[in-house]
């Protein structure tokens, strides 16, 4: 985990090269995200195939894998972040922009054997402080995900539990037990 001092601010952030696995910044301090391993890979390659499907068709929605959102002060790289259709930043081509300015509707967190639990829930609590509709915390080692939400709800979700992502994507249908069938 690289760390840079505190008096680095955002907009110097976001002038450094990007590097892999990817930077974010937070509170004036820069940290490297942990390499996906393959739970992690496989659960998030299947969720966002499974979201675009349910999604990019009707142009409701995208997801995209590993982008990175600047917005509320801090520049973030979900595992997953979904955005409505009529909020995907475009340049002036009409092309998706690349760099993106306002928070996802739909930000998914996967739990990596390094990774702090509580660490992601703080962070998935901060990501519905700041614009997120739907925070996702998917944890691999009890196959559950928790679901934040922007009006304070937490629902916890395990086996033959519909993942409810109502308010973003109405027509998404995929059960926890469903998820968890992409490490099989």
């Amino acid at each position: 985990m690289a760390v840079v001092p505190r008096t680095l601010t955002l907009e110097q952030f976001v002038e450094l090269p990007e590097e892999e696995p990817p930077l974010e910044f937070a509170d004036g301090v820069v940290t490297q995200k942990v390499s996906p391993k393959g739970q992690h890979s496989a659960l998030q390659a299947d969720l966002i195939e499974r979201l675009n499907e349910a999604a990019r068709p009707q142009k409701v929605a995208r997801a995209f894998p590993e982008l990175r959102s600047t917005f509320a002060g801090a520049s973030r790289v979900p595992d997953i972040a979904v955005y409505r259709w009529n909020r995907i930043p475009r340049d002036e081509s009409g092309r998706i922009a690349n760099d993106f300015f306002d928070p996802p509707d739909i930000a998914v967190e996967i739990v990596s054997p390094e990774q702090s639990v509580n660490a992601l829930v703080r962070r998935c609590l901060w990501y519905v402080a700041h614009g997120v509709r739907v925070a996702l915390l998917v944890d691999p080692a009890d196959e559950s995900v928790l679901g934040f939400r922007s009006d304070g709800r937490v629902n916890a979700w395990h086996a033959r539990d519909k993942i409810d992502l109502g308010e973003v994507l109405p027509d998404f249908e995929l059960t926890v037990e469903e998820l968890f069938a992409a490490l099989c």
